[in-house]
């Protein structure tokens, strides 16, 4: 799945748990959510990962347009 140009994994873990997986640069972030739906599930990844591209590119750590 994709999201605003990230790519995202999510697996069914046992029936209402999940395990998620994106990348933004070089940061690998993973986890689990607990949800009856799998639209659900999506939908909370995300929205963690619209609110890691709204941190300031300092903040991440091997992001292509950070500085240095």
């Amino acid at each position: 799945m994709n999201r605003k140009g990230v790519d995202f994994t999510l697996a069914q873990i046992e029936p209402g748990s999940w395990k998620w997986r994106f990348q933004i640069g070089e940061a690998v972030t993973t986890g689990n959510t607990q949800a009856r739906l799998m639209g659900l599930a999506a939908h909370r990844v995300q929205q963690l990962i619209d609110r890691e591209l709204e941190k300031p590119c300092d903040l991440l750590p091997g992001r292509p347009d950070s500085p240095g």
